[in-house]
């Protein structure tokens, strides 16, 4: 797993390091350097690492908002003194606020679970036909699927829609758990792609897709659950 481990206290980030053996891992003290090698030189993290109390710099928050930015599905956990941040770290789905000194239990347990969810993505894709050709969308790159007159269109992070023949009900039996969503007669969502839960509507990359009285209670639980799962 490749890990960004950004914090302005050497002693901090190398006491990290020490108990992430068997991780590459590779340290920050400025937010412009890693900003810079995502944004110039290609690089990119399994998980990011934030202090958040940094001195003279970008902190851990003003650098989260700028990941998300460059890449929405970045995995990120704060690192803190203080407990007082955790309403933004909600806001900005972090996986998990580790308070200093960092506990190695709490951080196996933040390894296994991203650890987990990299597994996930790889292995599950949704597949489809269309026009006699067969092809398979990763579940990472779906934003959402809606229904109309018996064709199904497939919304993807890059902005392309594929279609393909089928029933809505049918595709959700297959893929709606813990990832997918029925939210509508005439959609189904990736709970993780959601951006914000707006009255009755997910909002997802400036979307706004319905929920009816049906599907609301099932998908704002699963929504809450996936906005800090297991905080510590």
């Amino acid at each position: 797993m490749r890990i960004a481990v950004y914090d302005d206290s050497s002693e901090d980030a190398l006491s990290l390091q020490e108990k992430l053996k068997g991780q590459e891992v590779r340290i920050y003290s400025s937010a412009t350097m890693l900003l810079e090698d995502l944004r110039e030189r290609g690089e990119s993290y399994d998980l990011y690492l934030l202090d958040i109390f940094i001195e003279g710099s970008i902190d851990g928050i003003e650098l989260a908002k700028k990941l998300r930015k460059i890449d929405k599905n970045a995995v990120i956990c704060f690192v803190s003194v203080s407990d007082a941040f955790y309403r933004e770290a909600f806001d900005l789905y972090a996986v998990q606020y580790l308070l200093k000194p960092v506990q190695e239990y709490y951080l196996s347990q933040l390894l296994g679970r991203v650890s987990g969810g990299l597994t996930k993505d790889k292995g599950q894709s949704l597949c489809f036909k269309w026009r006699g050709q067969s092809g398979s969308i990763p579940y990472k790159d779906i934003l959402y699927i809606s229904s109309r007159e018996h064709t199904i269109s497939i919304y993807c992070t890059d902005g392309t829609v594929q279609a393909c023949k089928g029933k809505l009900s049918e595709m959700a039996q297959q893929i709606c758990g813990g990832i997918f969503l029925r939210c509508h007669q005439s959609f189904i969502v990736n709970i993780y792609q959601a951006d914000s839960l707006s009255g009755k509507d997910l909002v997802i990359c400036g979307q706004r897709i319905p929920i009816s009285r049906r599907y609301y209670a099932q998908v704002k639980k699963r929504y809450q659950e996936i906005l800090f799962e297991e905080v510590n």
